[in-house]
């Protein structure tokens, strides 16, 4: 359930009209439903009722700062992968015993950053980044709390590129060397074993590889413990995904989900870390565009319209589904099939194909819907094109979280030579 609902025909995000919003802020633009956001959140930690849990919001999911300060408000935590996703938390109002530091990749200065700041947990992926954070930790008099952050070769039948947890990976650290990698973390300085971690993908439609996964690491932690080792956490990551298409078969509840980890976690005695980043803020969040032109080819109806690859990478990184509907509904408007494309000088700059849609004409608005993760956040500037604004609504409350690039701003971040000038 969200809260983008039509009134009379137009299409609101809770109280506000998104055709008067668009007159404000100009198209494309994104727009975020405070109240989806609190009811996705409550209903994830209404699902984990009973164990001890820690949320901890995937900000590479949605890292606007407005975005952040509502789940901080509602009590999340954040799953972080960079030092700029460090600062946005804490910038939101986090609290560094609330971060978690994720990813493959951590440098030494970010490092650095985070035992400054004393976050919770370090979730290592490999030997190198062990010892990295090791030499870090010593020399600042710290120590690093970590989880070692194991792969358990289960395939989470989602999509290729979101598939994080079989050997092929690059992620994490295979289950039969995991022992091995423990038993050098307690012997370095600055290092505290705490837990272990798992995420094996994205958007999962099933529980299946959930059950699979961490039945194996609740094995690892049985090991552990009986080698020696204290495991007061265990990140159980996320990944559980959300109804894109609509007449597609439902992904599994929350509900169900949280069944299903009491069942293989019961007695674990430790807090249990969830990393939900996409079914928090999946559904809380539409892009809403404008039709430039529509074009007949040869009896093909292309609807262009003013968004752009570059402003929602999903479709064509991931051949991603996004049902688009209109903004305002007319009687007897009638129905086409087309292909939604956008302005990008790319044939990979589209949105639907062959996709049947509402009979739209240039200056129509349509709103992709299922766009608050992995929207803006991964928007780029191809094409010399300004970033889309972001707005977050709260009732009949409106704030602009991020305003659109002028282009004198885009120009004057870059330089020409003195030996051109």
């Amino acid at each position: 359930m969200d809260h983008f609902t039509y009134k009379n025909g137009v299409l609101h995000a809770e109280d506000i009209d998104l055709t008067q919003l668009a007159g404000e802020v100009g198209t494309p633009f994104y727009c975020y439903s405070a109240a989806t956001f609190a009811r996705h959140y409550r209903v994830f930690d209404d699902a984990l009722a009973g164990l001890e849990h820690k949320i901890c919001f995937a900000v590479k999911a949605n890292s606007n700062i407005g975005v952040l300060a509502t789940l901080a408000h509602l009590g999340a935590g954040a799953d972080v992968v960079s030092e700029g996703e460090i600062r946005l938390a804490l910038a939101a109002g986090i609290a560094p015993g609330d971060i978690v530091f994720s990813g493959v990749g951590k440098q030494p200065a970010e490092m650095r950053f985070a035992l400054e700041q004393g976050i919770f947990q370090f979730n290592v992926e490999s030997y190198p980044e062990l010892e990295a954070l090791s030499r870090e930790a010593a020399a600042l008099g710290k120590t690093a709390g970590i989880a070692v952050r194991v792969n358990p070769d289960v395939n989470p039948g989602t999509h290729a590129k979101i598939s994080t947890g079989q050997k092929e990976s690059k992620f994490g650290i295979p289950m039969e060397q995991a022992l091995d990698v423990y038993r050098r973390a307690a012997e370095l300085p600055g290092i505290r074993v705490q837990g272990v971690s798992v995420h094996i993908g994205s958007q999962l439609v099933t529980l299946e590889p959930f059950r699979h996964a961490f039945m194996r690491v609740r094995s690892l932690v049985e090991a552990l413990r009986s080698a020696g080792h204290t495991v007061t956490t265990v990140d159980l990551g996320g990944g559980l995904g959300i109804p894109y298409d609509q007449q597609q078969g439902a992904p599994p509840l929350p509900v169900a989900y949280g069944q299903m980890v009491r069942e293989v976690m019961s007695g674990i005695d430790a807090t249990l870390i969830f990393e939900p980043g996409r079914l928090i803020a999946g559904n809380a969040g539409i892009l809403v565009t404008r039709v430039i032109y529509v074009k007949e080819a040869l009896g093909q109806i292309y609807v262009i319209v003013d968004a752009a690859m570059n402003d929602l990478l999903r479709p064509s990184l991931y051949d991603a589904y996004h049902e688009i509907v209109p903004v305002v509904q007319e009687a007897g408007q009638g129905r086409i099939v087309a292909d939604i494309v956008g302005p990008v000088c790319e044939t990979g700059d589209s949105f639907a194909t062959a996709r049947e849609i509402a009979n739209v004409k240039p200056g129509d608005l349509l709103a992709f819907r299922s766009a608050g993760a992995y929207g803006a956040v991964m928007a780029s500037t191809y094409n010399a094109r300004l970033l889309a604004p972001e707005v977050l609504v709260n009732g009949a409350q409106k704030t602009l979280v991020r305003s659109r690039p002028r282009y004198e701003e885009m120009i004057a971040a870059q330089r020409i030579p003195e030996w051109l000038s």
